[in-house]
């Protein structure tokens, strides 16, 4: 795969905003947040400004242990997105977090032939080297702006 021209979009920058930059700014420090609401306890993935079960404001952020299990995955041969072309293969998976929520993400650190439902597995970040800011630099709520980090998984030691 040639490297990505100068200017083209990158569809592996999520994108940041006043209420998702604290989950951003723990993943740039090696820590998963995720919402829990304070009125029926349910911890949710991916972070919204209310609980989906009971639709209460009451929830606020909480750091997940990082332990979860493989739920389901994928492995992925092909993905013509930059920079996805250049990763293939990949593993996209489903894992189930000690504390309740599933979350897509990457596997890394293992085969595909290794996997079985149920394996233990640990969160890990991938650094978003290029298009980060620079440390300390401020951040702004741009798109794809400010993340320097991303959670994956890999199987538990």
């Amino acid at each position: 795969m040639s490297a990505r021209p100068a200017g083209a979009p990158r569809f592996d920058l999520p994108e940041t905003d006043a209420f998702t930059r604290p989950y951003w700014d723990a993943a740039a420090r090696g820590h998963l947040l995720i919402r829990r609401c304070a009125d029926c306890g349910l911890a949710h993935h991916y972070p919204r400004e209310f609980c989906p079960r009971c639709w209460s404001e009451s929830v606020g952020w909480e750091r997940a242990s990082g332990r979860a299990t493989l739920y389901t995955w994928s492995v992925v041969h092909r993905n013509d997105l930059p920079p996805f072309g250049a990763r293939v293969p990949y593993i996209a998976a489903v894992v189930e977090l000690a504390e309740g929520p599933r979350m897509m993400t990457e596997l890394v650190g293992c085969a595909g032939q290794e996997l079985r439902v149920g394996m233990e597995l640990r969160v890990d970040f991938r650094a978003l080297d290029e298009d980060a800011p620079e440390e300390g630099a401020p951040a702004d709520d741009a798109p794809g702006r400010g993340a320097s980090a991303v959670p994956v998984f890999r199987p538990a030691p």
